[in-house]
């Protein structure tokens, strides 16, 4: 029977050193594939999972239940996908780039931006779901307004995760209030109290950038020229809109999210044969390969020829790498081994909530996903909690925090391929732009060391009470 221990500090700093000196050097020096970096560091894992006493049976386990704790987000990828290639064939996404520059005053587009990605990302639960709709729209807008579009990339991202954290039909939000044992109602309204105020900065701020690009880069013939070439392209009419409020209706319902977008992109592939003009087969097809169209407008051609299946495999081979090396770090124990050495400093609120926060980074960085994140997060902190009689409702808000708001900001992350890939926009180029996220995880952090909106339990608010008396 073998021997099986944990990893020392020494070999974790060496291990992780050495997955984040491949992913860099892959992608900045010389030019290779994410996936390939990826692939290699589960091999760097597995050695030192032997060496540690494990069997390769066991690793290859976790691996298997790494990927399989993620696939939700596989198949969501898989059916935005076919969702954005169809909208755009039936003109679903055209129609909505059209009223927006008709309608959207360009002083006030960046706030009506994240407006709109919050309403709908709150509606539907999902900020995939979002970014793959009404963000790859904005996008476009922002485009023929003439706003650098990693601002706007970062207005809808802060949008989509308003909704998305607040939202009780949001994956992230459940998991986040299970795995931490609270009740989800309990734990959005706990929510509440950071997201509000953070919400109303984020807003004022991209109000303000909003009124210097809007009033001084906006070309209005250019906006002119691309609503003509639109309109030329495409049947604009209001009832285009019509499978997009459906699906929002749907997600609205509680309807579950894989079957509710499918519908939506075989409805998007109805209305490109019914009012577009396409053969069926072709409409069906752009599910799969996505759009493709010529107009000999350059700006239009590389908005419209996107979306599909196939454009999204390169996204979801980095995802199940990805899944399968956190699978294999959370079976080695590496972040509990990380934490432990920390325990000294968990004595306040204020200490607690920084290492949830960081925590949580750290686990979206190894583990590749929100997914890992959020399950690793709670197990890892609530012992904490628990010592300090702090509410759990707190532990499932800093872990939001620091595991959701933080995951599109890495590159290699499922949340980071997949906002990079859908909005066109490097991780590294938006990452200034996330505001609500930073805004977010300083009120926190401010929270955790005033005490503002931290509560305790039952035990530490008798024994506080036995002390006065």
């Amino acid at each position: 029977m073998r021997n099986v221990r944990l990893p020392s500090m020494v070999e974790i700093i060496i291990v992780l050193g050495l997955f984040l000196a491949i992913v860099f050097s892959f992608t900045t020096v010389f030019d290779l594939p994410i996936q390939l970096a990826l692939f290699i560091s589960w091999f760097i894992v597995i050695i030192l999972g032997l060496r540690l006493g494990h069997r390769y049976e066991q690793l290859q386990d976790a691996i298997k239940k790494g990927i399989s704790n993620g696939l939700e987000a596989v198949l969501i990828l898989v059916v935005v996908g076919a969702l954005i290639g169809t909208w755009i064939a039936g003109g679903v996404v055209p129609t909505i780039i059209y009223y927006g520059l008709e309608f959207i005053h360009p002083s006030i587009f960046l706030l009506a931006t994240l407006m709109i990605c919050s309403i709908t990302s709150l509606a539907t639960g999902t900020s995939w779901g979002t970014v793959g709709t009404a963000g790859i729209a904005m996008m476009a807008i922002g485009e023929g307004l003439g706003i650098p579009l990693p601002i706007v990339a970062g207005a809808v991202l802060s949008g989509a995760y308003f909704g998305d954290k607040l939202s009780p039909l949001s994956d992230s939000t459940v998991l986040a209030a299970s795995m931490s044992k609270v009740d989800v109602i309990a734990h959005v309204r706990a929510m509440l109290y950071l997201d509000i105020p953070a919400y109303i900065i984020t807003a004022i701020l991209f109000t303000g950038v909003g009124f210097f690009y809007g009033g001084r880069n906006t070309e209005l013939e250019r906006v002119d020229f691309l609503k003509a070439a639109l309109l030329e392209t495409f049947n604009i009419q209001i009832w285009m809109l019509l499978p997009a409020l459906l699906i929002i209706v749907m997600l609205a319902m509680k309807k579950p999210s894989v079957p509710t977008i499918a519908a939506g992109a075989l409805l998007g592939a109805i209305w490109a044969v019914l009012f577009q003009g396409m053969d069926g087969s072709v409409a069906i097809g752009t599910a799969y390969h996505g759009f493709s169209i010529d107009t000999g407008i350059e700006f239009l051609d590389v908005l419209l020829n996107r979306g599909g299946i196939q454009g999204m495999l390169g996204a979801i081979v980095v995802i199940l790498f990805g899944l399968g090396f956190g699978g294999l770090l959370e079976h080695l124990g590496v972040l509990k081994v990380i934490i432990s050495k920390f325990e000294s400093f968990l004595t306040s609120a204020g200490n607690v909530t920084l290492s949830t926060i960081v925590v949580a980074f750290l686990a979206n960085v190894f583990g590749c996903a929100m997914y890992v994140s959020l399950i690793l997060t709670p197990k890892i902190m609530e012992k904490s909690y628990d010592t300090l009689h702090i509410d759990r409702r707190v532990l499932s808000r800093n872990s939001e925090v620091g595991g959701t708001l933080t995951s599109g900001m890495i590159p290699w992350s499922d949340n980071g391929i997949f906002m990079a890939a859908i909005l066109g926009v490097s991780t590294f180029a938006y990452v200034p732009f996330m505001w609500l996220s930073f805004v977010s995880i300083a009120l926190a952090i401010i929270y955790g060391y005033t005490g503002k909106y931290i509560w305790y339990t039952k035990r530490k608010a008798l024994s506080q009470k036995q002390a006065v008396n």
